[in-house]
């Protein structure tokens, strides 16, 4: 349905994209449309570099696994 998501001081951001019962497959949707959102939310007046310049899949208490640039790189 939608996705909401909140900046903290650091310019980090943190979203749920799934529970444990979710298929890989319905993660991966998720994390899709989450950096989509995130992607097209950027505003008009940014000038220059990469909009997002990294991504990070982890679970509440485990340590992150990057994802790839080439997944958000139009960004």
């Amino acid at each position: 349905g939608r996705v909401e998501f909140k900046m903290d001081k650091t310019a980090n951001l943190g979203v749920g994209i799934g529970k444990r019962s979710f298929t890989p497959a319905q993660i991966l949707e998720n994390a899709q449309a989450v950096l989509d959102a995130v992607g097209k939310s950027k505003p008009a007046s940014f000038k220059g570099g990469q909009y997002i310049k990294s991504v990070a899949l982890s679970s509440s208490m485990s340590p992150g696994v990057r994802i790839a640039s080439a997944e958000f790189s139009k960004f």
